[in-house]
């Protein structure tokens, strides 16, 4: 009888209003473990172990660069915490704040002591507002950098289409034969493209690239031309806008923050083209490669659309806040 009542499925109603089943015995198997955890471990256990788990193991003079279960589990056990303790009740106590100390993201910080200026501006910018003012008819804005070093990589073994049951074949090794610098442009708001392939980076390539652009209407007319750019060695700082307006003098040159490139939307386009054109990387010449960007950029503006950028100035000032605060809890 008690185990005919341990299933039967209790009704309740959801916040949607739909009826939800809970099989009783899975509540009253994590009750169970939960009183059976508050016997043999008190709550100051439970606590210690996950202010352990996140800590750095380094911090604590392990040789270690992150946590797994077992390694956890065996700290837990030299510095006392615990006589003994299994793998389960350890995963158990983890998810219940979703930790997961084994895992591990990439991260840059902003360090720029302007950052919400700049970075403001930008956004301002994708809106059509400039200095509190909105744009006008005969005001653009694009987003410009370069994709360094792409590769021609001739593969050693023609690639094999995919068949029944099995992806596309591509040789692991391969021949290189050289490399292109693509530097393109982005017209945020009427989603035109412009690029060009060069054998390196630097002022005059990407001189190339404004010119291209500005010598082309409506640009060549218009009141203003912001160009969006980041601090790369082409185009940093206010020698380069000054370089720039002395030859266009409706161009205004706006840099990115340091290190924060993921403001800027022609990343947004090189993505794409890394997907699309570039993996995997298999082509027979420099020749080819550049065929395929300039084929694929005209193929992509055909049915091109602006971005839908979504990231605000609200969610500037949110992500700022958050991460001061997260920098607060590491100081302490």
């Amino acid at each position: 009888m008690l185990l005919v009542l341990a299933w039967i499925r209790r009704v309740r109603s959801s916040a949607s209003g739909v009826n939800v089943s809970i099989p009783i015995g899975c509540v009253a198997s994590k009750i169970g473990h939960a009183v059976a955890d508050r016997r043999i471990f008190p709550p100051t256990v439970v606590v210690e172990i996950k202010a352990l788990a996140c800590e750095l193991p380094s911090r604590c003079g392990l040789p270690l660069a992150r946590w797994s279960l077992a390694e956890l589990r065996r700290e837990a056990v030299a510095q006392g915490l615990v006589a003994q303790i299994s793998g389960t009740t350890l995963w158990r106590w983890l998810s219940q704040d979703a930790l997961r100390p084994w895992r591990h993201r990439c991260w840059i910080f902003p360090r720029d002591p302007a950052f919400a200026v700049k970075a403001g501006r930008i956004l301002d910018l994708y809106q059509r507002r400039w200095e509190n003012k909105p744009l006008g008819l005969r005001d653009y804005v694009l987003c410009a950098d370069e994709k360094t070093s792409i590769q021609a990589r001739r593969r050693k073994h023609p690639s094999l289409p995919p068949a029944s049951g099995r992806p596309i074949y591509v040789e692991h090794e391969y021949a290189r034969t050289g490399a292109w610098a693509y530097i393109a442009a982005w017209d945020v708001h009427r989603a035109k493209l412009f690029g060009r392939c060069e054998r390196k980076t630097g002022i005059v390539p990407f001189d190339r690239l404004v010119a291209q652009v500005m010598r082309q209407e409506p640009y060549r007319s218009a009141r203003r031309v912001f160009w969006i750019v980041d601090n790369g060695s082409s185009h940093r700082g206010q020698r380069a806008a000054a370089r720039l307006r002395a030859k266009w003098r409706n161009v205004v040159l706006v840099h990115t923050p340091v290190h924060a490139s993921w403001l800027n939307q022609i990343e947004v386009y090189f993505s794409i083209v890394q997907r699309k054109v570039l993996t995997p990387n298999d082509f027979t010449s420099l020749a080819t490669l550049q065929h395929q960007l300039m084929q694929f950029q005209q193929r992509y503006q055909q049915s091109a659309k602006p971005f839908e950028w979504t990231f605000t100035r609200n969610d500037l000032d949110a992500l700022l806040e958050k991460l001061k605060q997260k920098s607060y809890r590491l100081a302490a």
